[in-house]
């Protein structure tokens, strides 16, 4: 079936979004070096008191790039990227890019333990990071054998982006002072070379012939799954190109538009429908480093933010705050995000009080971010939204793999140009991850969603065992490893439970070894919280003498889950 043959969601497919795209044969790079050539001295970014114009990030770009090619890194190395939003962010990855490499963004949310993995997996030997964060990337890398570790580490402070001095205003949350205003010294790394950002860019070293294109490997995130640790997502420049065009077009991204950045972007959301599409517009991204509720509608108000794509929790939580009445946000025309349905009420709130209309969407790691998104015109509450252009999705039977009628709940199938070219390394998992239907190869999400008669998508369940905190994706067999490396635990099954604030939360089943008996919940969570990202940290620990385990020996997590009672 073509593409743009007639599907149900055509009815009320938006008149000005094509439903199929060309899309520019270039690397992403070009989106980046176009814009700066057409708007040198427009603002590119915003970070506290300190614009950048789009001359001055194309330049830092072009340096960092001219460092990183006399660092050894060559055409399809991967580079690990690893710090949260902030300029510097912005230009590493860009730099990656034009220095004809591949970026492996990195959740700083993850301790050395868990980046030990990434380095080895990605075949890392150059990354870059913050000076809060070095510390943790220089123990992981010492912690490898020789040949596995980084020969290089680029280290930028976060007051290489701003000035210090000037950071008392309403755009510095108070909690953010101690750890944004150090300068952190630069840790030693075994076998390699640490390097100051700003004295790296000084050296004004000449960027490399640039001569990746549409069809190179650009960007290679990991996401994790039922079994085992993350998986790199193979993506080339052309996956993540129509993405950029597509979230352009649906959203009415332009030169004027302002975007709130504070979906964080090692995240492929943050990545492609945030910051790739924003600089490919020659948009201004106003830059969070984290989430605050009262910073976020200082930002809205002051600099009269237009676009704001963000995860449910951040809308609730900043409607809450007793400063909302001081806040100025009829400059926004376009929220919108996914991860978490918007709860009903506050999608409700939203249309009535400010006029918007929350644009849900859905899409994967797999997937370059959007498969799905709600037409602005006539969004649904609670929903997916319908396939965005070029893209066909189908609900099948997961056993027969039959396609199911409307109305009827199956697994999610989706095929487009977005969709990734497999998991880095392992033939056999992107072997699984793909089906032939009707003589096309498609990707299977995992999640199980159903159609309604107009052909917008509803998600119903999931295929996967995976816990949604607050938008964070929790995969159980994942944390389950981690654990394992505790002296105490024999065995943990990891569940989830309910949260009023955060959606879910993650809640352990431990059987404790015999020599550990003693072991308190308390001290596995304190040792989870050290050797894991936040999010997947468990929030409840419970004891058992023995995990329910099927005829042959596997752990029955879906006994104790329906013991826990839904988590939704």
């Amino acid at each position: 079936m073509s593409l743009t043959a007639d599907r149900p969601h055509h009815k009320f497919w938006p008149s000005r979004v094509p439903r199929a795209l060309t899309v520019p044969a270039t690397s992403l790079w070009h989106n980046l070096a176009t814009s700066a050539a057409r708007y040198p001295d427009k603002p590119a970014l915003v970070f506290f008191d300190r614009v950048t114009s789009y001359g001055a990030l194309a330049a830092q770009a072009e340096a960092l790039a001219g460092a990183l090619a006399a660092q050894g890194v060559q055409r399809g190395d991967r580079v690990a990227l690893f710090m949260q939003n902030c300029p510097q962010l912005v230009v590493a990855h860009f730099a990656i890019l034009r220095a004809n490499a591949v970026v492996v963004p990195i959740n700083p949310m993850n301790k050395a333990e868990e980046l030990k993995h990434y380095l080895v997996d990605a075949d890392a030997k150059v990354a870059i990071t913050t000076g809060d964060l070095a510390g943790a990337l220089a123990q992981a890398s010492d912690a490898l054998p020789a040949p596995q570790r980084l020969a290089h580490l680029v280290v930028s402070q976060f007051t290489d982006a701003f000035d210090a001095a000037a950071a008392d205003g309403p755009a510095m949350a108070t909690a953010w002072r101690d750890w944004l205003l150090p300068r952190h010294p630069l840790p030693a790394l075994a076998g390699g070379a640490v390097h100051a950002w700003d004295a790296l860019l000084a050296q004004g070293l000449p960027a490399p012939e640039h001569t990746v294109g549409a069809h190179d490997m650009a960007l290679l995130p990991y996401t994790s799954g039922t079994t085992g640790m993350p998986k790199g997502c193979v993506h080339h420049h052309s996956n993540l190109m129509h993405n950029v065009v597509s979230s352009m077009l649906w959203s009415c991204s332009n030169s004027e538009s302002v975007v709130l950045a504070v979906v964080p972007m090692f995240h492929i959301t943050g990545i492609v429908s945030m910051m790739h599409t924003a600089i490919a517009s020659g948009a201004t991204l106003v830059l969070m480093p984290r989430w605050d509720r009262d910073v976020a509608g200082y930002l809205i108000s002051r600099w009269k933010v237009t676009a704001w794509t963000n995860i449910p929790t951040m809308v609730v939580d900043l409607l809450a705050s007793p400063k909302l009445p001081d806040y100025d946000l009829t400059s926004l025309q376009q929220i919108g995000g996914g991860g978490a349905a918007m709860p009903q009420a506050i999608a409700q709130r939203l249309e009535e009080q400010y006029g918007l209309r929350y644009q849900e969407g859905y899409g994967l790691t797999e997937t370059a971010a959007p498969t799905h998104t709600n037409p602005f015109e006539r969004p649904k509450q609670q929903c997916l939204g319908i396939p965005i252009s070029s893209t066909d999705a189908r609900v099948i039977d997961p056993d027969s793999l039959q396609e199911l009628p409307a109305g009827e709940s199956g697994e999610i199938i989706v095929h487009g140009p977005q969709v990734f070219h497999g998991y880095w390394k392992q033939p056999e998992a992107t072997a699984a991850a793909f089906i032939e239907f009707d003589g096309r190869r498609f990707f299977r999400t995992g999640d199980m969603g159903r159609m309604d008669e107009d052909g917008y998508f509803f998600m119903t369940d999931r295929l996967k065992r995976m816990i949604n905190a607050s938008g964070f994706k929790v995969w159980p067999a994942e944390v389950e490893l981690l654990m394992y490396r505790h002296p105490a635990v024999q065995e943990a099954c990891i569940i989830a439970t309910q949260d009023a604030y955060r959606g879910e939360s993650v809640k352990a089943v431990v059987v404790l070894r015999p020599t550990h008996r003693d072991t308190t919940a308390e001290e596995i969570i304190a040792w989870c919280r050290e050797n894991m990202a936040a999010y997947k940290v468990p929030r409840q620990v419970a004891f058992a003498d023995a995990l329910p385990k099927s005829g042959s020996g596997k752990v029955m997590w879906r006994l104790l889950q329906e013991a826990e009672g839904p988590a939704r």
